[in-house]
């Protein structure tokens, strides 16, 4: 009788959808308020149209519950920031969007908030900036105006808002010995009074996110999460409140929010399937509401419908109400697979979006509500292909690795490549400008044919060659004017993966990337970069980098085959890109640099699983790059991440050179290394590519001086933070010219 009535009540919910419209319509609209081609009225008017097209969306396919507050112009952590009135007082002097989109991307020479990753995903937030000189104040009724926005519209919704916990874990302390969970009890003040106006509004629910409950958690930070449910849930005067965690198993939490008084706990089970388990061994959420994320958030794969309603017919049994949901926000999909009319059908048919994924919870809902028999005659998903000359081959090569310890090839490129101490280079791409992407346009509509697209290309590659050798840069690059983007470019090239048309998904602010679909077994069928370097190289005596993509990158940065393991398929992709290696080596390029800025990104929450990923993740690399000669020089790449905790594995990689992002960190992984006896070539990024804001020689050449107590000047190397194919060339041109002439003034001073 139980499992009859909790499956007659139950509903259906997701915990977040993408902001940036079908069509990339908020990245357009900010872009050009930032341009100053909108003012802030019409840009409003763009964000309210999308938010108003998503409630409508999602309450006419049959939702029970919709969330709002989910839009953002930026971030929603950069939101909670403001929302909590926690801004540094290097932007005080700015008011409105000036200071918000200031503290995004910097302005006037005050430097924006560190960014970095959202956890495992592709998703960067900006980091908050907390100290004992925090004072939180509510500052923002951003969640209250959406929810009557969305009211006036004549629909409920459930506003979400970044957890407590959460908050304080993802901030950075402005002092080394302050604890930002000291400032819980503050912070809960401002949590506890925007309750009540939310209350006091009509609203009847409101979502905390807490994701960070998915990784490994100290007693201090357990005890912290029991006083901030005990205090929030202890309130009279608040809304029901749904404690929503994802990206894994919650492990020791659940306990915690099963003896408090909220009322709804959701969890993730597609990236936690022990979650099942551990939610017996406490012996269910009775009283409590059960939000099951069933249908995957990450990824856009079907779900296969039997064994979803099998986990969820096994979780009536665990709780007296039960919710279907997404396992996370679907932020991190693309938005609607109706309109990639150019995928094979057979891969097409396998595929959900947000939007499919959203009738897929609407329809898992109805089948425990009405009875399997709504969901007869699912369509069964084909296997993927399989390529057996691409696994023989991989268990003929073993781990690939071929080449001398380090300190043996250092000799040997220091010998063949001649470059000075605190070597100038950049990461790999210049700007896209518009008549870079209108030649990949017009050569995709057949405007123009292959020999016209080429010669673009090569004039482009003439023009960036030109500048780097004026600006003195020691190792140059091609500029990258053929990519789309680092991982797109090499998947369209790789058999195996598939590309969307407008599959695309927020990165971060108003970058958007689409990532590819990797649906079977990878090869190379001819070389994919080789014509452009190698013209680059035509063009000058200096040494010009061949650029690839990584296999852990590929993986990261694309929808991935979950029918095996990812140590599968980064060996496949590993394989294809050694041979790549091979090919460029053999045309003469010196230089070769294989970026994994997403090795950190994949790193699992939970300390236990972390060896045997970066077991593989390093394995990878290295059959990639392992059969590489000892004077042909490797470099790699990686950015937004915090690199400490896997600072050995940087060092296992056995690359030569590794450039890394630091300029928004201020440069602390140097004491990282430091600390780790570093004594690789290394790169710490010298100036932030993500800001509009040209660096100064002097702040350039403070940050050098610094580098240089802790690194060999003959392993420093001078560079960016990241690539800068979203620049424009005016401010690219004079970045780069401050970092050059302060990398002459630093070398100066080494001079006996």
């Amino acid at each position: 009788m139980h499992a009859m009535n909790a499956m007659n009540g139950v509903t259906t919910t997701i915990l977040g959808y993408p902001r940036i419209g079908p069509r990339r319509e908020l990245k357009r609209a900010t872009e050009d308020y930032w341009a100053g081609r909108i003012d802030a009225d019409r840009l409003e008017e763009t964000a309210a149209s999308l938010r108003a097209g998503v409630w409508r969306e999602l309450a006419q396919a049959g939702l029970d519950r919709v969330p709002s507050n989910t839009f953002s112009l930026y971030d929603q952590v950069l939101d909670t920031t403001i929302l909590l009135g926690a801004v540094p007082a290097r932007f005080w002097g700015f008011t409105g969007l000036d200071r918000y989109f200031a503290m995004a991307r910097g302005a006037d020479g005050v430097p924006p908030l560190e960014m970095t990753k959202w956890f495992d995903t592709n998703y960067h937030y900006l980091v908050p900036e907390l100290g004992p000189e925090t004072r939180f104040q509510l500052s923002f009724d951003k969640p209250l105006a959406e929810y009557r926005e969305a009211r006036a519209l004549g629909m409920e919704t459930r506003p979400v808002l970044v957890g407590p916990l959460s908050y304080l874990l993802l901030a950075k302390s402005t002092q080394p010995d302050f604890s930002t969970l000291d400032l819980l009890p503050d912070l809960l003040d401002v949590y506890a009074e925007l309750l009540e106006r939310l209350a006091g509004a009509g609203v009847t629910e409101v979502q905390f996110d807490e994701p960070a409950l998915a990784a490994d958690r100290s007693a201090d930070e357990l005890a912290a999460l029991r006083r901030a449910y005990h205090t929030l849930g202890g309130l009279t005067a608040r809304p029901r409140l749904l404690v929503a965690t994802y990206f894994g198993e919650i492990g020791e939490a659940l306990p915690i929010l099963a003896d408090s008084a909220v009322e709804s706990i959701a969890l993730d089970f597609v990236a936690g399937p022990g979650n099942l388990r551990t939610l017996a061994s406490v012996g269910g959420l009775r009283h409590k509401t059960l939000v099951a994320g069933i249908v995957d958030g990450r990824n856009v794969w079907r779900t296969d419908i039997p064994g979803a309603l099998s986990t969820l017919v096994s979780l009536l049994g665990l709780t007296d109400n039960l919710v279907v949901s997404t396992s996370c926000s679907l932020l991190h999909v693309p938005i609607d697979l109706s309109l990639e009319t150019g995928l094979d059908e057979g891969l097409r048919d396998r595929l959900a979006f947000a939007k499919e994924k959203v009738a897929e919870v609407v329809l898992l809902g109805r089948a425990l509500r009405e009875g399997h028999q709504v969901v007869a005659g699912a369509r069964a998903v084909p296997a993927p292909g399989v390529n057996e000359q691409v696994r023989a081959r991989l268990a003929e090569l073993g781990d690939g690795a071929t080449r001398s310890p380090h300190a043996e090839r250092l000799a040997l490129q220091a010998s063949s490549l001649g470059l000075p101490p605190l070597a100038g280079t950049t990461i790999g791409s210049f700007p896209q400008t518009p008549e870079v992407r209108r030649a990949r346009a017009d050569l995709r509509s057949g405007a123009i044919d292959e020999a016209a697209y080429e010669k673009l290309n090569r004039g482009e590659i003439d023009r960036v060659i030109a500048l780097q050798e004026e600006l003195g840069l020691d190792v140059l690059v091609h500029g990258e004017p053929e990519r789309n983007d680092m991982v797109q470019y090499f998947a369209e090239l790789l058999d195996g993966f598939a590309a969307t048309e407008f599959g695309w998904v927020q990165s971060y602010g108003s970058r958007c990337v689409r990532p590819p679909i990797l649906f079977g077994d990878v090869s190379r069928p001819e070389p994919m970069t080789l014509r452009w370097a190698t013209y680059a190289q035509s063009l000058t005596g200096k040494p010009v980098k061949g650029m690839l993509t990584g296999p852990v990158t590929m993986l990261a940065w694309s929808f991935v085959r979950d029918d095996q393991p990812l140590a599968a398929t980064a060996r496949q992709v590993a394989l294809a890109l050694r041979d790549e290696v091979a090919d460029l080596e053999a045309a003469g390029i010196r230089v070769i640099q294989v970026d994994e800025p997403a090795l950190r990104e994949l790193l699992p929450l939970r300390a236990a699983d972390r060896d045997a990923y970066l077991a593989w993740a390093v394995g990878a690399f290295r059959l990639a790059t392992g059969g590489a000669a000892d004077t042909t020089q490797i470099h790699t790449h990686m950015c937004y991440s915090e690199f400490g905790e896997i600072i050995g594995a940087i060092g296992d990689l056995d690359a030569d050179v590794t450039s890394v992002e630091a300029a928004r960190s201020h440069l602390e992984l140097l004491d990282d290394l430091r600390e780790a006896g570093y004594r690789r070539g290394i790169g710490p990024g010298v100036y932030d590519i993500h800001s509009p804001r040209v660096p100064t020689v002097e702040e350039v050449e403070r940050a050098l001086r610094k580098a240089v107590t802790t690194v060999d000047p003959a392993l420093l190397w001078v560079n960016p933070d990241c690539g800068l194919k979203t620049r424009g060339y005016e401010e690219v041109t004079a970045s780069l010219a401050n970092m050059m002439e302060a990398a002459r003034r630093v070398r100066a001073s080494l001079t006996p």
